[in-house]
């Protein structure tokens, strides 16, 4: 593995699936834009994984990703608990609440600003770069996000993930 941290979203979205590549659609620039990286930058930063690994359809209301269900998100929990193993990386970042919930068992994206230490990884959620979510909207998760966004940089600066 050369990236430096495991990356861990809800699952690929339709641009994704024609491209081939993760986070290539509008959520992707947006989180790149936040992290201040170019595409090659956070290619080669981040080990890119998924609660699940398809691309999960409209939901019934045409806005957005359908949110993938308890069953399919189970299917592919091995796949996760493989790469964790096999990669042990220093640096965890869930994005979004049902990655946040299926990494630390949280149900909240309360924790989005915090620093988590789980077995030896630092952890460091965010919340998702959709827009889909009005979350964002409110001034006090704003101010999440920036302590969150200040913290991942200083780890992925810091000599232990070198």
């Amino acid at each position: 593995m050369g990236q430096k941290a495991y990356l861990f979203g809800l699952a690929p979205g339709i641009v994704e699936g024609e491209e081939r590549r993760p986070w290539r659609g509008r959520a992707g620039k947006a989180l790149r834009r936040w992290l201040e990286m170019d595409e090659e930058r956070f290619y080669e930063t981040f080990y890119l994984a998924a609660v699940t690994r398809c691309y999960p359809g409209k939901p019934l209301s045409g806005r957005g990703d359908r949110t993938t269900t308890p069953e399919e998100r189970g299917l592919c929990a091995f796949w996760q608990e493989w790469e964790l193993r096999l990669l042990r990386p220093s640096l965890l970042v869930p994005v979004g609440g049902v990655a946040i919930k299926r990494l630390l068992g949280l149900n909240s994206l309360a924790c989005v600003g915090e620093r988590i230490e789980l077995d030896e990884a630092v952890v460091i959620p965010l919340p998702h770069p959709s827009g889909a979510s009005g979350w964002l909207n409110d001034a006090a998760n704003r101010a999440r996000l920036e302590r969150a966004l200040e913290s991942l940089k200083g780890e992925l600066g810091s000599s232990r993930l070198a």
